[in-house]
């Protein structure tokens, strides 16, 4: 079993100055720690991995291909590999847990 604290992963992440953290890879799936603070613009571009967001904190919305909708904690958004995507409107910190499959990179 592998166990994480929310509260740690958002410290290292912030240690290491990056918007995001990989904690977790595994043959199938990786997982990490996205951050974008309200007002920033969210510089992604399309994965390779069919991804799963999953909003921990904070407001915002997302542009997936041609559709837009809300974002605030709890949402789950699924992103099929290689389909544009981006989070806008960012008004509150957002932290997002993604999963990728197969593993980012």
């Amino acid at each position: 079993m592998k166990a994480f604290r929310l509260d740690e992963l958002e410290a290292e992440r912030a240690a290491n100055d990056g918007a995001y953290l990989q904690f977790l890879r595994e043959r199938n799936m990786s997982v990490g720690l996205y951050a974008l603070d309200a007002g920033q613009l969210d510089p992604q571009q399309p994965h390779g991995q069919d991804e799963v967001y999953f909003v921990v904190s904070g407001r915002a919305a997302i542009t997936v291909g041609e559709e837009t909708t809300p974002v605030a904690r709890g949402s789950v958004v699924y992103v099929p590999a290689g389909v544009p995507h981006r989070f806008h409107h960012i008004t509150e910190d957002l932290r997002v847990m993604v999963v990728f499959s197969p593993p980012e990179g």
